[in-house]
Formats: C-alpha cells, structure tokens, sequence
C-alpha cells in the first residue's frame, strides 16, 4: 500500500458559534521546507502558535496558507450595532470619496461585515477561541486527508512508470548482452573493406575495449536498484519527497549514461523513451512530501 502524500490539497470548515461565524480556509501547494502564513482577526490572533504547531505536528513540508474568518451571525437576534465605529467608517468613506470621486463607496453590506461594526455583548471570547481551535484541527484533518489521498494517485502513477521502466530495461538487456560479439563483427566487416588483415591478439584486445566501452549492464543494473529502492519508499511510512526526487535525479544520470553508450538504434530509442519516463517521474515527485 503507497504511504505517500502529496503536498498539494484544500480544505474548508465553518461552524457558528457565539453568534459568529467562523470558517477556516487551508490551501496547500509544494514547498521545499514547511512554509505556513496565517491571516486572522486580530481578536483571535492569539489561536495562531497553537495552530502553527498542530499544523507542524501533522505536515513536513509544504507551503500553507492558512486563512480565518469571523463574521457575526445575522440570524442571532441579540447582535448590536456600534454606532460610534460606524459613524467613524463612514465619515472616512465620506473622505475617501472627496479624494478619490471615482473610487465606490460602501454598501450597507460591506459596513455590517466592517470588524466590530455588529456587536454581541455576550460573546465570550474563551469560548470563541476555544471553537476557533477545534475547527481548525477539524479543517487540518481534512487537509491531511486530501494531501494523503492525491498522494495515494501520484503513487499509483509512479508505480505504472517504474513498471515501463522494467520493461525498457528488461526489452535493452538482451541487446546489452550481445556488446562483444557486435562489436566483433563491425569490426571485422571493417577490416574486410579496407583488405587488412590483423593480428588475432590485437583483434581481440581492440574487440574487448570496444566492448568495455560500450558495455551498458551496468547502467541497466543501477536503473533496476533505483526503482527497486523508489518501490519500497512507496510502501513504507514517509515523508519520501526528498529521496524520491534525489532517485529521480539518479535514474536521469543513468538513462543519459545509457543513451551516450549505445551503439545499437533500438538501444537509443529506449534511452530516449526512459529519459521521457523520468521526466515524468520527476514532475510527480516534486509534488509529493
């Protein structure tokens, strides 16, 4: 079973509580290291390090913004209006529209929602953040979730291209195998157009360094560890992001090494058609934690 994650997800939570609505908005996308940013109403700033370390118990990496809203409830009838802060919104509305006529002054609407405009004179702060805090979990839970099942496809695409990449390697090592007797018949077929005849010794020694020269066995073995060793990050507890995309970079270098090495058409073809593969490997990875 893949245990990947990926860091790109969303989540949303709203509750009503003390005649506020709150609602939480996390957005996640890749990151090298954990970046989070908060926005939250100044009465409420005092939840951010509780949830900055909730969310670092739960993510390793990843860019998240993490986004609060606090809106009074206008189907709670004991809200109050502060005449005082409206008076004062509106008397700068009224200044903002003498410097600047063309810009629009505000609607009923957008006064309402002004912090502090609607009152509640009950609301118990405690309480509040106490709410605040249990829906963030909530909304983080969701998060993890989303990260965890876009993480699940991602292993299930990276399992389809490890398997092409068995299948190259396994369609190019028969060719690999057959290095020294090509080598020993271009050899030979060059010395009959040119009408020289060679030393055994020495054939056999130039055939031997072509050969070795041309010998891919290696690379296709190193490319079999890769992806045995990106296999069992796959099915194991992460993050794996890190080592992934390193394995990635790995089996580039190999598929390059291959490609430079080949000397037969149907060898170069499948480095080319593995340095695809790869590629797409590592755009997946750069997604996953």
């Amino acid at each position: 079973m893949t245990h990947l994650s990926s860091m790109t997800a969303f989540a949303q939570a709203t509750t009503v509580s003390n005649g506020y609505q709150i609602s939480w908005e996390l957005r996640s996308v890749n990151h090298r290291y954990l970046d989070n940013q908060f926005r939250l109403p100044e009465t409420l700033r005092a939840l951010e390090p509780t949830a900055r370390e909730l969310l670092r118990q739960r993510i390793t990496r990843g860019k998240i913004d993490a986004t609060l809203k606090l809106e009074p409830d206008l189907s709670e009838p004991s809200l109050e209006l502060n005449t005082v802060l409206l008076g004062q919104i509106v008397s700068a509305a009224e200044e903002i529209s003498r410097t600047v006529p063309s810009a629009a002054a505000p609607n009923a609407l957008d006064l309402l929602k002004w912090p502090g405009v609607l009152t509640n004179p009950q609301v118990d702060q405690t309480l509040l953040l106490r709410a605040a805090a249990d829906l963030f979990e909530s909304a983080l839970e969701q998060l993890v979730n989303a990260r965890n099942s876009e993480g699940r496809r991602l292993g299930d695409l990276l399992e389809q291209q490890f398997a092409t990449i068995e299948e190259i390697i396994a369609f190019v090592r028969p060719l690999g195998d057959d290095i020294m007797q090509l080598q020993q018949r271009r050899l030979q077929r060059k010395l009959e157009e040119l009408q020289v005849q060679a030393d055994p010794a020495r054939l056999e020694q130039e055939i031997a360094l072509l050969a070795q020269r041309a010998d891919i066995r290696e690379e296709l073995d190193r490319l079999g560890i890769h992806v045995e060793e990106a296999r069992q990050l796959l099915n194991s507890q992460g993050p794996h992001g890190r080592r992934l995309d390193f394995l990635s970079q790995e089996l580039n270098r190999e598929a390059n090494t291959l490609g430079a090495k080949a000397s037969q058409s149907e060898v170069s073809q499948k480095a080319i058609d593995l340095k695809v593969v790869i590629e797409q490997i590592r755009e997946q990875v750069q997604n996953i934690e």
